[in-house]
Parts: C-alpha cells; structure tokens; sequence
C-alpha cells in the first residue's frame, strides 16, 4: 500500500537579505515534505499516472532515466507499494556490470529490473516507446517487455502536468504580485504550475539542464495542449543558471546551497533546488523583479544521500 502525501505541503516564509534589498518576498513550497518513498514532484506526475495504471489494468510500468534519477527511485517505490511490476531502461551500458550506485540500488530493492542500454539505444527506445502526448502506444514494448504502461523520462506527460496543476491551487490570494517559480527539467511540473494559475500571477522555470532554450518552450506548450487543450501565456524559461548542464553542480553553486541551508536550516537539493534559488537570488540583485513581487519557490525534492 503506497502511504498517503503530506497535502497540502508546507508553505514557508523565507527571509533572505539579498530578496529584502531587492524589494521581493520569498516563500518556499515544501514539496520536498511530500512523501516519504515518491518525493516532491514525482509525487504530483506520478500520482494521475498511477491511477490511470490501475484503472487500465496495467500490472507493469516501463520507464526510463540515467544512473541517478530521481524517476527511477519514484516509479520503483510506487509500482512496489502498488504491487505492480517495473522496468527501467537506463542511459549507460557500461554501468551493467559495475557496483550499483546508492540511486539503482535503491530502484532494485524495490523491486524494479534494470535494463542498460547504449546512449543510441537508449535515444531510439525513449523515441519509438513513446507517442503522443508521451504515454507508449505499446507495439514495440510489449514485444520485448510485456504489456505495461509507458512513462516518459523523468515522469513529463499530459497526466502528469494535470497533477503538478495542484501546487498552484494549494498558494493563497495568488494575484498580479505573484510569480511562482520551479526548475525545469523535462517541462511537466513548470506546465502545470502554469496552467493552474490564476490570472494575473505567472510561473518562471529555471532550466537545470545547457542546450534546452526553444526545445524546453516547446514540450511545456506541447504538454499544455495535451493535458489542458490550449496554450498558456503566463510563464517563461531562465536559461543562464543550469550550472553548466544537467547533473553539474559547480562550486560556487554548492557553496551558494550550503549557505542557504546554514542561514534558513532547509536541506537544498543541488541538482535541481539550488540552481533555482541561485537563480532566484542572482535575478532579485540584479533588479529583475519588481519591488513588491512575491516569489514562491518550489522545492522539488531533498538532497541525495550520498
């Protein structure tokens, strides 16, 4: 049975000087409290997923990501708790037969198998599994891995948008004031916070990853049609703080995040949270926002353990 989510997730005032000088309030959005096994985001993307799952009568998920992915420890826990079976198709071959890191042991101790494909492979397996607006239509899957329901990288379809549309709805008096802000990796959670907006707030995602500029734009309005049946002209994409590339944490942005954790006593997940709270900072300094906005930051997920 998978436990029940920590809904609404805490809201949390956070005074940081830099912010106060710049006239600008910040808040953090505590969906990192979320769940104990599916954290944060993945909790909002996988939940309509695994609802739909059930309701199909699907007893194996099939999904993919790369040695250290979050999805992959999310959609582990959530199959094993639901009783379903999983597959992960993972970006690297050559981590086939090396020593499990702490993120794939945890997948497998929850019971999903692991499958390592070659980048190639793995770009044409992500491509040809999945259509649509990102749920596999199946032909080619179930002829090497059964019947089961297809999961994009990093958990981004329709369904999964229409779920992340919740963090809006649980922000108070939302107004013209109010930009509420995530980072972006693959575009559902950025779509959704969109979507669910009131009019007069907009949403700002912060992409964690290099190269994404116009690519990032396009499957956020790809998965607002999906999911929502129109576009949305509410938010945008900072492009100039990922850090280097997806995964890259450099030093000044690690020691940007203990700093935080040291002055406001929250952990700060550095692959995704602290490049957008670096953002967030370095866009308040340099006069971005204008006094009297209010930020909500979304805090996605906790640090790795290791």
């Amino acid at each position: 049975m998978l436990e029940p989510a920590l809904l609404p997730t805490p809201l949390v005032d956070c005074t940081d000087g830099v912010f106060a000088r710049a006239g600008v309030e910040l808040r953090l959005k505590r969906d990192d409290l979320l769940h104990p096994t599916v954290p944060g985001n993945k909790w909002r993307k996988l939940a309509p997923n695994l609802a739909a799952a059930v309701e199909q009568g699907h007893t194996r998920l099939l999904t993919f990501g790369g040695a250290y992915s979050t999805h992959l420890r999310a959609v582990a826990a959530a199959a094993g708790a639901l009783g379903l079976e999983s597959v992960g198709l993972v970006r690297g071959e050559e981590l086939a037969d090396r020593p499990r890191n702490w993120s794939l042991r945890a997948a497998e101790r929850s019971g999903m198998r692991l499958e390592f494909l070659t980048r190639a492979a793995y770009r044409e397996a992500t491509g040809r599994a999945l259509a649509g607006d990102g749920t596999g239509d199946g032909t080619e899957v179930e002829r090497r891995w059964g019947r089961c329901l297809v999961l994009p990288e990093g958990g981004s379809n329709a369904l999964a948008a229409v779920g992340a549309a919740a963090i809006a709805a649980e922000l108070p008096d939302l107004g013209g004031h109010d930009v509420v802000c995530c980072p972006v990796g693959t575009g559902g959670t950025l779509a959704g916070i969109a979507a669910g907006l009131p009019p007069g707030a907009r949403a700002l995602g912060v992409a964690v990853l290099r190269g994404g500029e116009g690519y990032l734009e396009a499957e956020v309005a790809r998965l607002h049609r999906a999911g929502f049946g129109r576009e949305f002209a509410n938010w945008r994409i900072d492009h100039a703080h990922h850090g280097g590339g997806y995964g890259k944490v450099p030093a000044e942005l690690a020691a940007f995040a203990a700093e935080f954790e040291r002055r406001h006593g929250i952990p700060v997940e550095r692959r995704y949270v602290a490049k957008l709270l670096a953002a967030l900072a370095d866009l308040a300094a340099a006069g971005a926002f204008v006094r009297g906005t209010r930020l909500t930051a979304v805090v996605t997920g906790l640090p790795d353990p290791e």
